[in-house]
Formats: structure tokens, C-alpha cells, sequence
């Protein structure tokens, strides 16, 4: 947002003048690439530092001593120049952008994005577009990184198409996706990882305890529908008139005209294709010797449907089947003639994700160096120590874990990596108090899911920043943050407050996930 395009000081709300604050600090920001690059340094830097004092701590999973390992040596030096290539290379989120681009670039060069795209505007609810657009990016979840990668920026086209704020479309589905990262109508293989470090951080205490991937089920349920009311107000009273007069608020409304008899014989096409791709799932998936030849997309050694071979291979199966259903309708509108076409739409696609790439390189060298040195290990123990010595009662202690796991969430992406040196600490804290292991997960969850959106530590925020660029070209770091706040704040509060009206209720968190126990 330019200086220009912000309405005077006078006209604006202390809540807005701040956000306004916020986007001026964060632009003034370095580029994010150099802003990586400065950060992997710093950790250099600190790394030698702590190590020279000595900094340590015991990781309350192993018992083991967790030393801060220097880079600021000769051997530090040689892993850093010997790893550089394979650190970029084997950066998880680059390969799962790139794959799944490739098959959504075959959809819409095809035509077949924009078809659907202008079949959805004229027929949804212009009322109800945020809230479907919040709820999609929740349920999005349930299929990896989808939704970073295809709802996002089509939330931005969506927008545009009606005349609204692309920025507010991406904003909104970025809220769904990563702000309700831990909400859900269906349990999904975060929920199975959580489960099985918070069994063993419970069986500390109680060496039989078992906890299911659906021991947060029902608040999750719940916490999806509050999400999406929290997102969708926020998005039409707060983020969208923060955008009026904006960059990017001239972009000009998509008129939606009518398919032609061409695109609707290809948007068939494309639904057959569609019907026999779902065939072939549930057919891979069915539980194995229901039907003949069923299960060949389940692993036979855990046939459970959220670590079968389908949804740990998610990714793929969408570029798989953005290529057959782009091409489908390619071939049924007359928009794909060969397979010359296909490859160019693919290269095309690809020409775009140059700066991402270039990012990506800094910020895998950042995320490397911090978990060779430690330090987020060491910075997420020594946190989750004071919270135990705190003193605080139990109501109180479970805002201040929200609060905490939230601010370590700043630095320690992955959920599972975060819990696995909290969980040992704080669910046998709990369980002393009277309080159940599912409960513990549940208010890790919570912070764990609403700084998402605002931490540029985030793997997929370059992308999404990315995403917002293509409408607002002057978008910077500030910008998408100032964005993103209000619904960070706002989720923290309402998602906080759910959970203490089932401490207060007493309800269960899910089947068999009593909220209180009885050591």
C-alpha cells in the first residue's frame, strides 16, 4: 500500500493507525530474500556467541543435553559451503510448489480455471463469498498443502472477478488455511502426528494412556465453524476498507459472460475425467479385500486411510490431476490441440516462480542453520520451562501456553517438531493438575495455528507474498502483516475463548478425550 493511497490520520482509527505503523515498519524491511540472508548470518553470529557461554539445556524428550553447536568454526564453515546446494534442493516446500504448479498451469492455460472460476461467480452468493472462500481454506487442510498452492491465488481471481480487493481474497484464504490450520471437519495426518507425541508425553506419568487421532475432534468441529464466522467478519469490516483506495483496488472487475457452447462441452469433458480420477481414488483406498483389487493406494503395513499412499503422496495426485482434467477440457473446448500445448502452459507457469526461487534459496539456508545450531530447540525448552515455574493457576497457565506456543510458532514452524519439546513438558504438568492430555494438545493447537499467518519464518509465506504481488506490485513483508494481523488477534481471542467454555463445560474433546482425568 503506498503512503498516498493510506486515508489521513485523522480520518482513521487507533487500530488502523497502528496496522498502518506495522506495514510502514515491515516495508521498510529489506528485501525478504536479503532479509533471509541477514537472518542466516545472525544465527552464524549467535551461534559462536552462545556456545562460548556454555548455553544448554535437557530436551525433555531424550533427557539428553542439548548444546548450542557454533558455526563460527573451521567445520561450521565446511558445512555451511558443502550443504548450500542440498539445502535449496531438498527444501521441502520448493518441490511441493513446483509439482503441484505444474498440473493447476495445465488447468488454466487449458481454460479450464477461468471456466469454473467464472461458473462460481455467477452463481454464488456475492453475501457469502468470504465465508465459503475462509471455510474452503480450512478444509483445505485435510489435503497437505493444497490450499497455498490453488486456493490462494484463486481467492485473489475470485475477488477480482467481482469487483472486490484481490488482496482481500488472498488475505481470506490465507487466514482459512494457516490462521485454521488446526481446525476441521475431518481428522487429517497432523491430527495422527499430534496424537502419537502426546501419548508418549502422557505415558510419563501413566505408561498405558492411549490417545486417538481424533482426541480433539469435536472441538476442532466446532472451532471450524467459529473460524470461519471470525474470518469472514474480519475480511468485510476490517481488511477490505483498510484496502479501499489501495494499490491493486483498480484492478479492473472480470466480466463474467457466458460459456460458450465450446467451454461447456469441455467443462463436460473435464467432469467425466473428474468422475473416473474420483473412481480410481476410492477404489485405491477402499479398505483392502472389500472389493477386488482395493487398497492399492493404502500402505499394507498402516492401512489407515490418513497415512496411505493417496494422502502422503497428495501432491502429486493434484498436478496429476490438474494435467488430466486441464487437458480434458482442452481437448473438449478446442483449446488444447497437441501436446505442445501442455508444455507450454507448464513453462509458462514456471517462468513466473523466478523471484520465489531466488527467495527459497536464503530461506533454506536460514531454516538449516537454526537447526544446526539448536537454537530453536534450546529457545522452546527454556520457554517452556518458565511457563512451569510460573506458578500460575490452571486456567490462566493454559492462555499463557496458547500465548507461548504462539510466539515460539515465530520461529519453529512445523507442529510436529514444536510439540515433540513442549509436549514431554507441559502434558505431565496438566495431567498433575487434573487435566487430560487431549486438552493439553487442544490449547497447543490453538497457538499453534493463529501466528502462522503472520511469521515471514513461514515456509509458504514468500508464496503467498508472491501471490499478492501479481494485483499490488509494491507489496512488501509489512504489508501482507499488517494484513494478516487482525486476524491473528481475532482468532487468538475467539479460539482462546472456546477453549475455556469447554474447561467451564466439561465437555469432551473428543470421542473417548475426556477433558479432565483422575491420575
Amino acid at each position: 500500500m503506498s503512503a498516498s493511497s493510506v486515508p489521513t490520520a485523522s480520518k482513521r482509527g487507533v487500530f488502523q493507525r497502528f496496522l498502518d505503523s506495522i506495514e510502514w515498519v515491515g516495508n521498510a524491511l529489506p528485501n525478504p530474500a536479503t532479509l533471509f540472508a541477514a537472518l542466516a548470518g545472525l544465527v552464524v553470529l549467535l551461534s559462536g556467541l552462545f556456545h562460548a557461554m556454555g548455553v544448554s539445556v535437557i530436551n525433555p524428550a531424550t533427557k539428553e543435553t542439548v548444546d548450542v553447536v557454533s558455526l563460527m568454526t573451521v567445520e561450521g564453515l565446511h558445512r555451511m559451503l558443502m550443504n548450500a546446494v542440498t539445502n535449496f534442493s531438498g527444501f521441502a516446500p520448493i518441490g511441493t510448489v513446483l509439482v503441484a504448479i505444474l498440473g493447476i498451469a495445465v488447468a488454466e492455460s487449458s481454460g479450464l480455471i477461468g471456466a469454473v472460476l467464472r461458473v462460481t461467480v455467477s452463481k454464488a452468493p456475492p453475501a457469502a463469498l468470504t465465508a465459503v472462500i475462509v471455510f474452503a481454506g480450512i478444509m483445505t487442510n485435510v489435503g497437505s498443502d493444497v490450499g497455498y498452492v490453488l486456493l490462494i491465488p484463486l481467492a485473489g481471481a475470485i475477488f477480482a472477478a467481482v469487483g472486490r480487493h484481490p488482496l482481500a481474497g488472498i488475505a481470506a484464504a490465507f487466514a482459512g488455511v494457516s490462521g485454521g490450520f488446526s481446525a476441521n471437519l475431518l481428522p487429517g495426518t497432523v491430527d495422527v502426528l499430534l496424537a502419537g507425541i502426546t501419548q508418549e508425553s502422557a505415558r510419563l506419568l501413566m505408561a498405558d494412556y492411549v490417545i486417538l487421532p481424533t482426541a480433539n475432534y469435536y472441538f476442532m468441529v466446532a472451532a471450524t465453524f467459529v473460524v470461519t464466522a471470525v474470518g469472514t467478519w474480519v475480511t468485510d469490516r476490517l481488511v477490505e476498507p483498510r484496502l479501499a483506495g489501495s494499490e491493486g483496488s483498480e484492478t479492473p472487475a472480470t466480466e463474467v459472460s457466458l460459456l460458450t457452447a465450446a467451454e461447456k462441452r469441455g467443462l463436460r469433458f473435464a467432469g467425466v475425467a473428474a468422475a473416473i480420477v474420483t473412481l480410481i481414488v476410492v477404489w485405491g483406498v477402499l479398505p483392502l479385500g472389500s472389493v477386488p483389487g482395493a487398497g492399492f493406494l493404502l500402505d499394507p503395513a498402516n492401512p489407515a486411510f490418513t497415512r496411505s499412499v493417496f494422502m502422503r503422496g497428495i501432491v502429486v495426485f493434484i498436478c496429476l490431476t490438474g494435467i488430466v482434467l486441464g487437458v480434458a477440457y482442452g481437448v473438449g473446448a478446442g483449446t488444447v490441440k497437441n501436446d505442445h500445448d501442455v508444455i507450454a502452459g507448464m513453462s509458462k507457469s514456471m517462468a513466473t516462480m523466478g523471484s520465489y526461487l531466488v527467495l527459497m534459496f536464503f530461506c533454506a539456508q536460514f531454516v538449516n542453520y537454526f537447526a544446526w545450531t539448536n537454537l530453536g530447540t534450546i529457545t522452546a525448552v527454556k520457554g517452556a520451562e518458565l511457563l512451569q515455574a510460573s506458578g500460575l493457576g490452571p486456567a490462566p497457565l493454559t492462555v499463557a501456553v496458547i500465548l507461548f506456543t504462539a510466539f515460539i510458532n515465530l520461529f519453529i514452524g512445523s507442529a510436529s517438531a514444536k510439540w515433540t519439546l513442549l509436549g514431554p513438558v507441559l502434558v505431565p504438568m496438566f495431567m498433575l493438575v487434573g487435566y487430560s492430555p487431549e486438552f493439553v494438545q487442544a490449547a497447543y493447537r490453538v497457538g499453534d495455528s493463529c501466528t502462522n499467518i503472520i511469521t515471514p519464518l513461514m515456509v509458504y509465506f514468500p508464496l503467498v507474498l508472491t501471490f499478492a504481488q501479481k494485483y499490488a506490485p509494491k507489496t512488501g513483508i509489512g504489508t501482507l502483516i499488517s494484513l494478516m494481523l487482525p486476524y491473528s488477534i481475532a482468532f487468538m481471542i475467539v479460539w482462546s475463548l472456546l477453549l475455556v467454555v469447554w474447561i467451564f463445560t466439561g465437555w469432551p474433546l473428543g470421542p473417548d478425550a475426556p477433558m479432565f482425568i483422575e491420575l
